[in-house]
Parts: C-alpha cells; structure tokens; sequence
C-alpha cells in the first residue's frame, strides 16, 4: 500500500506522519503517535469508545481516515489536562465514580466536552442526548451524567 504524509496538530502539538492508504484515524493515534487514550472499541462506529474532537467536533476515530485530517486541529482526552491539573470534565468523573472498566471514559469525556463547549449549562435532558452515541457496560450511565452536570456548574461557578 501506498503511504501517505498526514499533519494536524494533535492536542496542541504538531504531528506529521506517514501513514497508508486507508488507515483510520485511530490506528494512527495509537500506533503511529502513540496517543492511547482514543480506544477501539468496536471499530464499527457504534459504541463511541474512539471519539475525539476535529476542528470543533465530535468525530468517530475508527471510521475517519487518517488522510482526511491532513491540517486538522485534534483533541483527545490525553489532552486535557493542563499543567498536570485534571480538566474540570476529568475531575467530575473521577469525583462522581463514573469511571467503573473506564474503557469508555475517553469517549464520553470527548462528547461532553463538546457538548459543554456549545452549551455551558445544559439541562439533563441535553447530556443525555451529547452522551446517546457513547455506550457504557458499567455504570448505568446515571453517574456520568452526573459527572458533566457537575463539571457545567463548575465552569459556570468559575466564569462568574
């Protein structure tokens, strides 16, 4: 297979890579830049284990090519954190035990973010229609769906 030179900005660093033809966002991340915190899941597109933000929004890593990306900005959970201090979303999860297996953590952290980065404060109803892509085996969704009520009070207690 061909190879084919991808650049984005990955979590604020600049990243270029060769990478074949067909090789999902994902692979890339993982085996190529070494950022583990996307997981592959069911690499159907259907459990959002794998989700990271392009260029402002919420995207399936195992179903976007990696040649598709070539300029992008991408965000992961790895991220997040700054200066070794937990994002707010990431604290509130922790906080609230909504990790249990955390295999799914990266994603429902991704999909709340952007949710909260277009609505500051969104009503329950809103986290669990950002969260509905996302599938958790573990906690029965109520404690993350705490977790991101709790973080959006906390962005808006800090804005204020």
């Amino acid at each position: 297979m061909a190879k084919v030179p991808v650049q984005f900005t990955l979590n604020g660093s600049e990243k270029a890579e060769f990478v074949e033809s067909g090789t999902t966002l994902l692979h890339a991340l993982r085996d190529k830049i070494g950022d583990t915190s996307p997981k592959g899941g069911c690499h159907q597109g259907t459990c959002g284990a794998c989700s990271v933000v392009i260029d402002g929004e919420l995207r399936l890593s195992c179903l976007t090519l990696a040649e598709t990306c070539n300029g992008a900005d991408i965000k992961t959970t790895a991220g997040l954190a700054e200066g070794g201090v937990l994002h707010p979303l990431q604290r509130a999860f922790l906080d609230a035990f909504a990790t249990q297996c955390g295999f799914c953590t990266p994603g429902m952290i991704m999909a709340a973010k952007v949710l909260l980065d277009r609505t500051p404060n969104p009503s329950r109803e809103d986290v669990v229609e950002a969260l509905s892509g996302n599938i958790c085996r573990c906690t029965g969704y109520e404690p993350i769906i705490q977790a991101v009520l709790t973080a959006a009070r906390a962005n808006s207690q800090n804005a204020a």
